[in-house]
């Protein structure tokens, strides 16, 4: 993806926001969450300032005029550039028509998953998934909500693609947890044996891979052809 003066996705939002009508950093902060917007994009008030701050620097938005609401400190509320205009089309374009390399962190944890005893990753999957679970019900009763309410799709789709992304991990982490517990996870065995000989002989992972036979068994000849590093 191109690279952007200012590319914090609060910015886009910022962007669209003002795209709209002109408003104040408040005011925009106040939509977004209405809106569930945070959901899909995070919302931090504090950060707010400096991006609209830098939008402004780099020509996206201009200073409208300076508003005062009662007793509430002034406020001054901006609008979008043609140059701001032209920088959200270009953004919006690329982030639905070009797919981008995301760095999921449980994708991370799992590379590393037999640093963790089969029983402990069990349990800590389990723990993700009740969170995710509970994440899925409430995204899907509002969801009902809105269709009740008849509120366009067109205005939450955002919504159904983090649901179905939800799925997609809540389907996929039963399916590992079931396969770690009963042992029909590939490499299970290896994986078992090599922390009972931890847990029981303190011999650490590294030390049984350099004699895998030994540790392991014939079946496990084959890691003697695998050069250290790639182990």
């Amino acid at each position: 993806m191109a690279r952007r003066k200012v590319g914090n996705p609060l910015a886009f939002a910022v962007l669209g926001s003002l795209g709209e009508r002109p408003m104040h950093p408040y005011e925009i902060s106040t939509m977004l969450r209405a809106r569930g917007k945070d959901q899909s994009i995070k919302v931090n008030y504090g950060s707010l300032y400096s991006i609209v701050s830098s939008l402004e620097k780099h020509g996206f938005i201009e200073a409208l005029e300076t508003v005062r609401e009662g007793n509430r400190p002034e406020r001054t509320v901006y609008r979008i550039t043609e140059a701001g205009q032209a920088e959200f089309e270009d953004w919006l374009v690329e982030l639905v028509g070009t797919p981008s390399r995301e760095f999921h962190p449980l994708e991370a944890g799992l590379a590393y998953l037999p640093a963790l005893s089969p029983d402990r990753a069990v349990e800590l999957l389990e723990q993700r998934l009740t969170a995710v679970d509970n994440e899925i019900a409430e995204t899907v009763a509002t969801h009902e909500k809105m269709a009740g309410a008849e509120f366009p799709r067109i205005f939450w789709v955002e919504s159904e693609f983090r649901l179905a992304l939800l799925r997609a991990e809540s389907a996929y982490v039963h399916e590992l947890v079931d396969e770690i517990r009963t042992d029909t996870l590939g490499g299970s065995r290896y994986w078992r044996m090599a922390w009972k000989h931890y847990l029981e002989e303190g011999i650490p992972p590294g030390e049984q891979l350099k004699d895998p036979v030994k540790y392991f068994g014939e079946e496990f000849a084959w890691m003697q052809a695998v050069p250290p590093e790639a182990r």
